[in-house]
């Protein structure tokens, strides 16, 4: 199987001017967290919702508004290119491995399509049940607690996403870079006095995502992926009896796809 017999052909993309209020708002339409960046249909590299939320999270950038940051100043270069007739084992060896999870499919200099975790579901075939591949040792947190101190999770721990939950391990919520770009991004709007009082303050519950698609153990791995696909999301939180057990990943899926 060739990558251009799964690549997403019908790409929105970006210029490097375009501002990250505008790019949030293209992701926010679209249900995406990452966008090539092109130039007269040269590709110029990757933004995605980790590398904005970092941006307009720092304390140096607090002052300049999203809408007068553009593409360039996030913009991540150094991805690996495929090719349309390449192979998608190729993909799936480097699965799991720390990298782009958006590669930009190049033919002649031109971006021709992008291959996703998303592209790759639809290979998982398997019946094997969600709670057999679960992670069960996860990070939470609960809707009470500062933003700021997710992101510093999201970013000391290298992970994309916590579950949010209520005292009795009720799954409420889930936070991502995604929600935090979108938040400080808003607060970028105060006045300056009053930015740092407002990042400090706020918190899960005022900007989590909720409610939450979840399985139960006993789902399938199959589909598992189509409920991803179905949703357009990168987690399945695993619930039982109003309980979250553990979450499975696209990733975790992927990891059972055998040509």
């Amino acid at each position: 199987m060739k990558i251009q017999d799964i690549m997403t052909t019908k790409v929105i993309t970006v210029g490097k001017n375009d501002s990250l209020t505008h790019i949030l708002e293209l992701m926010r339409k679209n249900a995406i967290t990452k966008l090539p960046v092109i130039d007269e249909k040269t590709f110029l590299g990757i933004v995605s919702d980790n590398t904005i939320a970092y941006k307009i999270g720092s304390k140096h950038e607090r002052a300049i508004s999203a809408s007068r940051l553009h593409a360039s100043s996030v913009i991540e270069k150094d991805v690996p290119i495929i090719s349309p007739d390449d192979d998608v084992k190729d993909i799936l060896k480097t699965v799991g491995e720390p990298g782009p999870t958006m590669l930009p499919v190049i033919n002649g200099n031109k971006l021709v399509g992008v291959v996703t975790k998303a592209n790759l579901l639809p290979l998982v075939k398997v019946k094997t049940p969600i709670s057999s591949i679960m992670k069960s040792h996860l990070i939470t947190v609960e809707p009470d607690e500062r933003v700021v101190h997710v992101r510093r999770l999201l970013i000391e721990k290298n992970i994309a996403r916590i579950p949010v939950l209520a005292s009795n391990r009720e799954l409420v919520g889930m936070m991502s870079d995604f929600e935090i770009a979108c938040a400080f991004a808003k607060i970028k709007d105060v006045p300056l006095g009053h930015q740092n009082r407002w990042i400090e303050e706020m918190t899960v519950k005022d900007v989590m995502r909720s409610p939450v698609i979840w399985g139960a153990p006993n789902l399938a791995a199959s589909v598992a992926a189509q409920t991803m696909i179905e949703h357009n999301i990168g987690s399945l939180p695993i619930v039982d009896k109003n309980k979250m057990l553990g979450m499975i990943t696209r990733t975790d899926l992927l990891q059972l796809i055998d040509f």
